[in-house]
């Protein structure tokens, strides 16, 4: 099979640091080709692929636009379309990471756009959603379907990830937790840091503050950060990242909203770290409450987990990285969904 892989222009393939999206992208581009799949990705310049790399502007657009913004269509992802359209006979499948804009070209071509939706919110754009809702998607999770039920869902397929970047430490006996993402209201960062203060825990906090979180993170997060007992050390490459997650007692992902996935749950379990996370999204999907971890409906409820996390068999939360989450199940379970579409379109 010819795949096209229609990559976020945000950030390049893989991202530099936080990236969720594009690391899903990355792994799956890199394991189809791995397994002989023919992939091209079209990404921003700067992106890394042992495929085909299409460059279909000069660096991210996230640079070109000065941070993100999903309250329009920027004119940047028109040239992905462009791109594409120079090469449109090379391909048996699109597979469209780029939101719901892409799918006004769907009735221009004539081989299969197959779309993973990557958002944890309602679409940015419904209009586009429900009248282009009879297209292909792929949910990342069961849970992320109720953001919009209206869709034609082929298949859920979780995220993965190479557990083979990501060593485990077995050993118990570790002084701090550890909480990385967006430093956001939704992730509950709040949460984990109230929690920690006040049962006396060591936390190290990682990820991207963005401008909107702004005034809540001075409120409610970095009075309490004193750079010792909760200490914030903003976005960590890969490296540091695995070194963080093998050296925790946990991951708290204490989410209030519909999280959709949650790329950093499989990254702790493939450490051999349990997560503690609140019952919301795709949460139950993941962790297996008292098996790789702790799944909490309050704020006592997380205290207890953090207290007791020790229950938790490290070995076990490895296992069940390798079995569910790792890059080659994903990347199998595409395969079969590629070649079910192109064989009952008949190409």
């Amino acid at each position: 099979m010819r795949i096209a892989q229609l990559a976020p222009l945000w950030k390049t393939i893989p991202p530099l640091k936080y990236g969720g999206s594009e690391m899903v992208v990355s792994n799956l581009t890199e394991e189809l080709t791995a397994q002989g799949v023919d992939v091209t990705l079209f990404a921003c310049r700067g992106s890394k692929t042992s495929g085909k790399l299409v460059e279909v502007i000069e660096k991210p657009m996230y640079d070109l636009v000065g941070g993100f913004s999903w309250t329009t269509i920027q004119p940047y992802d028109l040239l992905s379309f462009d791109e594409l359209f120079k090469r449109l006979d090379e391909f048996d499948v699109i597979h469209n990471h780029m939101g719901f804009h892409p799918l006004v070209f769907s009735r221009l071509v004539n081989i299969p756009i197959i779309t993973t939706l990557h958002s944890s919110v309602e679409p940015d754009f419904p209009y586009l959603a429900k009248r282009f809702g009879n297209n292909l998607f792929v949910s990342i999770s069961n849970a992320q379907r109720k953001l919009a039920p209206y869709l034609n869902y082929i298949a859920t397929i979780y995220h993965g990830i190479d557990t083979s970047k990501f060593s485990p430490d077995y050993t118990k006996d570790k002084d701090y937790f550890f909480f990385i993402g967006s430093l956001s209201r939704n992730k509950g960062i709040d949460l984990a840091v109230k929690a920690c203060y006040e049962l006396n825990k060591k936390l190290i906090i990682a990820g991207e503050i963005r401008e909107s979180e702004k005034d809540f993170l001075e409120k409610e997060v970095f009075p309490f950060v004193d750079g010792d007992k909760i200490k914030f050390i903003s976005e960590v490459d890969h490296r540091e990242k695995v070194k963080l997650y093998r050296g925790a007692k946990a991951l708290l992902f204490p989410i209030k909203w519909n999280e959709a996935f949650g790329l950093v749950m499989p990254e702790s379990l493939a450490c051999g770290t349990p997560v503690i996370a609140y019952n919301n999204g795709a949460i139950p999907e993941v962790i297996v409450n008292g098996e790789s971890g702790f799944v909490v409906d309050n704020f006592d409820d997380f205290k207890n987990g953090i207290q007791m996390i020790d229950q938790i068999s490290r070995e076990k939360c490895r296992e069940t990285a390798e079995e569910r989450f790792d890059i080659k199940v994903m990347t199998q379970n595409y395969i079969n969904l590629f070649q079910k579409v192109v064989s009952e379109i008949g190409i």
